[in-house]
């Protein structure tokens, strides 16, 4: 019996050993009440870099905003600025002109014209400037605005080059074609300082306002500062010249349209006709004797109540027939003073037909503002015996 009891007790001991080992928890295992916090951690730190992530993004993109603005509002300051520079240097250039114009009583006109070559070459690098800017979108009318008025300025000062020795150097139409030619290129630059100030500084300001840019100056660019330029008698009188009548409409009257001297009446009227020692009668045959270096004499009253300038009296001589060649003779009268008898000697140039019924047709040109012109002319019959 012993024996087997010895041999039993081992046997429990290590039937009581497996079973303690099945029993006993397992060391990894973990309570459900455990997990919670880790998944809770897990979602705020997917929410947290949600935030970070969209904080980033806005950040991101009011900068980009930023700088985008930040880079127009550049470009417009810079665009004005550019114009404002080349406003400045064209308004420098007009101001030139004109005080040019206003002094070449004094100079030779070649003087004056090599001062208008070196304006001209500034004119046209202005008009390069503005046609090399870097143009806003915002400023795109504003900058064909101002290429049109720098092209306007640009090509009146060419044309104002052109006739300036002219209208100085030349005398009766031609001078006057020259100056009425300068006083039209005027009217250019006029309409240059129109669309500059109706058109390049409202849109400039316009774009800025838009763009609520703030502390610009945009300067004015006027290239003529007196209207008056753009009539052709305050031309002349500033070139210390006078207009004379131009051209005739067939019965010896101007058919220019030039501006009155003053106001209040104007006209002149015919006082009488001679050849040699006989005074001319209308409405009879006259008898006249040719010999060379003869002359006619016209005499004219100012009627009006203004002086008058480069008043033409000219003496045609045809023949009654209507046939053959007619002679043309004339002269410039510079000034009638208000009221003033003016006497002109016309020499007879060249011998008439002997012998042969013919008409003098004697005219003094109306004047600016002159309206009634019956008693500006005469018509005598004549014969001209060789002396």
């Amino acid at each position: 019996m012993s024996f087997f009891d010895e041999d039993d007790e081992p046997t429990r001991t290590t039937s009581r050993t497996r079973t303690q080992t099945r029993v006993r928890p397992r060391a990894g295992r973990v309570s459900g009440a455990g997990a919670q916090p880790d998944s809770q951690a897990l979602l705020v730190r997917r929410m947290v870099a949600v935030v970070v992530g969209a904080l980033v993004l806005f950040a991101l993109f009011f900068f980009v905003r930023s700088c985008n603005n930040s880079r127009t509002d550049n470009a417009l300051k810079d665009y004005n600025r550019s114009v404002a520079g080349i406003a400045t240097e064209s308004r420098q250039t007009g101001e030139s002109l004109f005080a040019a114009l206003a002094a070449a009583r004094e100079g030779s006109p070649n003087d004056l014209y090599q001062q208008i070559v070196g304006m001209q070459a500034t004119s046209r690098k202005s008009l390069e400037q503005a046609q090399n800017l870097s143009v806003p979108g915002d400023m795109v009318d504003a900058q064909q605005a101002l290429l049109i008025a720098l092209e306007l300025r640009r090509d009146g000062l060419e044309a104002v080059g052109e006739k300036i020795q002219p209208a100085l150097g030349d005398e009766g139409e031609a001078a006057d074609r020259a100056i009425e030619s300068i006083a039209g290129q005027n009217q250019a630059f006029n309409a240059s300082d129109v669309i500059y100030k109706a058109r390049v500084q409202p849109f400039i300001k316009d774009a800025l306002d838009k763009a609520e840019v703030t502390g610009q100056e945009i300067p004015p660019s006027r290239f003529m500062n007196e209207i008056s330029w753009v009539s052709p008698s305050y031309v002349a009188t500033q070139l210390g010249k006078s207009l004379s009548t131009g051209g005739e409409d067939g019965n010896g009257n101007t058919t220019d349209n030039k501006e009155p001297t003053g106001p209040g009446l104007h006209g002149s009227g015919l006082t009488s006709t001679s050849f040699g020692s006989v005074t001319l009668q209308p409405g009879q045959s006259n008898r006249l004797t040719y010999t060379a270096g003869s002359e006619f004499t016209v005499v004219f009253a100012n009627q009006g109540e203004n002086d008058e300038f480069n008043i033409k009296v000219s003496v045609k001589i045809a023949r009654a027939s209507g046939d053959g060649e007619t002679i043309s003779l004339s002269k410039t009268v510079p000034r009638a003073a208000q009221g003033e008898t003016i006497t002109v000697a016309i020499p007879l140039t060249k011998e008439p037909p002997i012998g042969t019924a013919l008409n003098i047709s004697v005219n003094v040109a109306k004047v600016p503002g002159e309206e009634k012109v019956d008693n500006n002319k005469a018509t005598y019959p004549a014969l001209f015996d060789q002396g």
